[in-house]
């Protein structure tokens, strides 16, 4: 089972995420946790040039097509043997984000870097995608308000910018309503973990 968390920065994903892997572990799950771009040592490397902050003159295909790659190390070296092992992985962003930032956000074509990404991933998709929806300007104040955070060249992105990828993003989950989940992530971190949950646990047990 292959399940991946998508969403604007600020939505909240990456705590949930975290949440439901915890949660699944004390249930007795065999269960694996990534994040893109990163998750092992050549893709954190990948990582490292995608969102250096120096890294402004970075062209817009040649980020998509690191991304590509970043995410094709980590289906080899770690998503795959744990597939193939009987795990239940859970993947914070995957080739969705590519399709809503770089396709839509930076004005790519959506088309475009999804075949980008079928040849990476040997067209490889999650079996559930839990989008993590809300107001760009929302998630954005939630990352001012966390001194905890990273910030990132991505994060240097102005609002409209975030607006497309949201929309980007809600145009994907009427297009692939057979494997997307919204969540309401405005709400408290216990209502959307719950509701993120219970979906989660319906896909496991097939009740999708």
């Amino acid at each position: 089972m292959f399940i991946s968390a998508e969403g604007v920065e600020g939505c909240g994903k990456t705590t949930i995420l975290k949440m439901i892997y915890e949660k699944l572990l004390k249930e007795g799950y065999k269960v694996l946790l990534a994040r893109e771009p990163g998750g092992v040592k050549i893709s954190e490397q990948i990582r490292n040039i995608i969102l250096n902050k120096e890294n402004t003159d970075l062209d817009n295909r040649s980020e998509a097509l690191l991304f590509a790659a970043s995410r094709r190390q980590l289906l080899v070296e770690k998503i795959y043997p744990a597939l193939n092992n009987g795990y239940i992985v859970l993947c914070d962003r995957f080739v969705d984000s590519s399709l809503a930032y770089q396709g839509g956000g930076k004005g790519l074509g959506v088309e475009n870097v999804l075949n980008i990404n079928l040849f990476a991933t040997n067209n490889t998709l999650p079996n559930l995608t839990l989008l993590f929806d809300i107001d760009p300007s929302l998630g954005l104040e939630r990352i001012r308000e966390n001194k905890n955070r990273e910030v990132n060249r991505l994060d240097l992105e102005r609002l409209d910018f975030y607006n497309k990828v949201r929309n980007t993003f809600l145009d994907l989950s009427k297009k692939y309503s057979n494997r997307y989940y919204v969540l309401d992530a405005s709400k408290s971190i216990d209502e959307v973990f719950n509701e993120a949950y219970k979906k989660v646990i319906e896909v496991i047990n097939g009740n999708n």
